[in-house]
């Protein structure tokens, strides 16, 4: 029986998967191609639903994720190659990220046999798209303060309420959402986590337009919706002890991504493009290119240091933090330098390259103008960078915690959100 946690393979068989893992990446994995606008994010996850599905066939997909489930059910170290490899190759699964590298995770850990046994196979090949649902209007940061509500009636709990800032909602099948059970609880402590199916018609889906032209982003508006009480995750009213659990998830994803070792793809970028414009004996300029190394080398070794801790099929620790708070880093410096050294071509251009009259100007302006206006989410998405160093503050250095005034208090009472 294979061991999940064995880190180490015999040379040979080592040997042959890192091939295996390389033939299908050179044929399969060519880079995201989008033909034109594409503000809903929607040919972009086409593709990475095709490449996953490929790699599913493949044998490929949900490495360390039971067979029984869909899964390989192979080791930690065949991960580690397919991580390593795939570190060389374009990145094909970044729409996957929340699918993937949240909700699979949590329904793996905590669902029940039978959940698993109806939902984890399809999300591994991405037959099935997953989206998270904890944001409110009235509960971004402090997500505890939640009003969405589930009550339970009978074999169904019917669910009211709104979700906001939930990204590619409009393309999901199903989502994982925490909602209010008992109001008469402290708020951390009346909150349950659900499967909901996106689809159902007492589901709206409303887009968001986003200052840099996407629409990804959504609102939801849930009226009377009922689901099986066996979609319940977890224990009642623990939702929010699994809900600290997705966040970890969340943050382990958008820190670490999909790959593995030292990776400074945007110092390279950017070191080349300060050769093509002559900008290298720029002080300002190498002093940039210096600390956007350091920056992403650090990232990645908190990367792999966090993937080593991570025992398989365990919510990882609070060090998620550290990486995710280094990539906000790293966009701040990106913003900062794509101005910097583009100057113009990030505030006038349009997408054909030609203004009305003729002139032209630089396409890589104007993606770069709307990465610069995009890269303010790094430092919001999976928690702010305030929240960030709180976590890194309490639970890793172990300072005393900031007071909460509210934490024993009836949810019912406390004035938060649309409750007067």
């Amino acid at each position: 029986m294979t061991n999940p946690d064995a880190d180490v393979l015999d040379p040979a068989e080592a040997d042959a998967f890192r091939r295996k893992c390389r033939a299908f990446l050179d044929e399969h994995a060519g880079g995201i191609v989008v033909d034109g606008p594409d503000p809903r994010s929607s040919k972009a996850l086409a593709q990475s639903k095709a490449f996953q599905q490929k790699l599913a066939d493949a044998g490929l997909a949900g490495i360390t994720y039971p067979a029984e489930y869909g899964g390989q059910g192979l080791t930690k170290a065949h991960d580690r190659i397919w991580r390593e490899e795939y570190a060389k190759a374009p990145d094909m699964t970044g729409q996957l990220t929340i699918s993937h590298g949240m909700c699979l995770p949590m329904l793996a850990e905590y669902g029940t046999h039978e959940q698993k046994e109806q939902f984890l196979a399809d999300n591994i090949a991405a037959r099935t798209v997953w989206c998270l649902m904890f944001s409110e209007p009235g509960a971004g940061s402090d997500v505890a303060s939640l009003q969405t509500r589930a009550v339970l009636d009978g074999e169904e709990w019917i669910i009211n309420g709104q979700k906001v800032w939930t990204t590619l909602a409009h393309e999901c099948d199903y989502g994982i959402l925490i909602a209010r059970t008992n109001p008469d609880a402290p708020k951390h402590k009346g909150i349950s986590m659900f499967i909901v199916d996106m689809r159902d018609p007492a589901v709206e889906i409303r887009p968001i337009n986003q200052i840099d032209g996407g629409i990804h982003f959504n609102e939801i508006f849930f009226t009377d919706l009922r689901i099986p009480a066996a979609w319940q995750v977890g224990e009642l009213n623990e939702g929010w002890r699994l809900a600290t659990a997705m966040l970890m998830y969340e943050r382990v994803a958008i820190s670490t991504g999909s790959s593995a070792g030292i990776k400074t793809p945007n110092y390279k970028w950017w070191g080349d493009e300060a050769r093509r414009r002559g900008r290298t004996d720029d002080p300002v300029v190498r002093q940039f290119l210096t600390r956007l190394y350091c920056e992403e080398a650090a990232k990645s070794l908190v990367a792999l240091r966090t993937r080593a801790e991570m025992k398989a099929g365990k919510t990882p620790g609070p060090g998620g933090s550290l990486g995710k708070l280094h990539g906000a880093r790293v966009m701040q410096l990106i913003r900062s330098m794509a101005l910097e050294m583009l100057g113009p071509d990030t505030v006038a251009w349009d997408d054909s390259g030609i203004d009305t009259e003729g002139t032209h100007f630089s396409t890589e302006g104007g993606k770069w103008a709307k990465a610069a206006i995009g890269s303010f989410s790094a430092n919001i998405a999976g928690g702010t960078d305030e929240i960030q160093r709180n976590i890194i503050g309490d639970r890793v250095l172990g300072l005393p915690r900031e007071p909460s005034v509210d934490k024993d208090l009836p949810f019912r009472d406390l004035r938060v959100g649309t409750q007067g």
